[in-house]
């Protein structure tokens, strides 16, 4: 049985881009995780420490967003993937990022998935 936790269309101020008038000011980044778990060695008997909590996962990607400025947003995945596979339990990540006010008409944004070696 596949196991999950995911947290979808979070919004984060991020200082990211490569463009002069992106140095000045954070932009709206919209954040996407998928983790497949590893099988669970037990029942997670309806507590919070037989389980991967996914506040860990949420403060974690905030904190990492909002450190420092991304030139790219393949920087910001790399760096919530690295952080998503050191939790335990997780086995493969899938992160993407996109930047929602870019453009008019579309999104943009990037997508990578990793899993643990």
């Amino acid at each position: 049985m596949d196991r999950r936790i995911f947290i979808r269309d979070y919004r984060l101020p991020v200082r990211i881009g490569i463009h002069d008038f992106e140095k000045h000011g954070p932009q709206t980044v919209v954040v996407n995780v998928d983790l497949l778990l590893e099988p669970a060695d037990k029942a997670h008997g309806d507590r919070i420490a037989n389980v991967l909590n996914y506040d860990i996962v949420h403060d974690g990607i905030e904190k990492l967003a909002t450190s420092r400025h991304y030139n790219l947003q393949e920087a910001l995945v790399d760096a919530i993937l690295e952080f998503c596979l050191a939790q335990p339990g997780v086995v493969e990540a899938r992160v993407s990022t996109e930047k929602p006010d870019v453009y008019k008409d579309c999104r943009v944004g990037y997508e990578s998935v990793r899993r643990r070696s």
